[in-house]
């Protein structure tokens, strides 16, 4: 009995880590580069039912990320300047407040007070691109690989990277991952390229988001009558 029990606690929770996928997918339609999170679930381990018994329990399911869907989103053209959409494998690299390298394909870029390109969440996109003071943004030109010019001088490069295993980096919020061992090196990507004037939507598919939360109710439903 308490071997069912248990059983069924680990499923509700294996669901209720589903149901936090997916509303954090849900809340991420509009953002610019977001990949949904693809949730795996495995078998807990089996034991015997007790003294000379021979038959094996199960201790029920849990639920472990696996990783992100990698589809590129639709290229949706915006018209300004500094919006870059990533095709593509890849990153843009930035640099958090702590000093530390983060990986972004959110291409909504802006200037802060002394007209280095960042995030909207004030991030340095890596290496520094500062803007000369005077030019309208208008002029600024990015080109497939991330050169930035100004009225036909370069004045800086955006820096597309990539890594062996994107299923092993970390989320850290706001669209920013971290590398891991699990991930591998930060390395310049091979296979991605920019699109000035265009951002990268969401590949949050709504229709199977809701989908998936149906039956991760059921699934959760039946949990808690067992």
């Amino acid at each position: 009995m308490l071997e069912g029990l248990y059983s069924a606690a680990s499923g509700m929770e294996a669901q209720q880590q589903q149901f936090d996928a997916i509303s954090n997918d849900m809340a991420n339609m509009d953002t610019p580069g977001y990949q949904s999170t693809i949730v795996g679930f495995h078998d807990l381990l089996y034991s015997n039912g007790g003294y000379g018994s021979n038959v094996a329990t199960g201790a029920g399911s849990a639920a472990a990320v696996v990783g992100r869907d990698q589809t590129q989103g639709e290229l949706q053209t915006t018209g300004q300047p500094l919006d870059v959409a990533l095709q593509g494998e890849g990153f843009i690299e930035v640099r958090r407040f702590d000093g530390s390298t983060g990986l972004t394909r959110n291409g909504r870029l802006q200037l802060n007070a002394n007209r280095q390109l960042t995030t909207q969440e004030g991030m340095l996109v890596q290496p520094p691109v500062t803007i000369p003071a005077g030019v309208p943004l208008n002029q600024v030109s990015i080109a497939s690989d991330g050169t930035i010019s100004t009225a036909g001088k370069q004045v800086g490069k955006i820096s597309l990277v990539d890594v062996p295993a994107p299923d092993g980096l970390v989320a850290d919020g706001d669209s920013v991952f971290s590398a891991t061992a699990a991930s591998g090196a930060i390395r310049p990507a091979k296979n991605a390229a920019l699109q000035q004037g265009a951002l990268e939507a969401s590949n949050v598919d709504l229709g199977a988001e809701m989908a998936k939360m149906e039956t991760a109710q059921q699934e959760y439903a039946m949990g808690s009558q067992a």
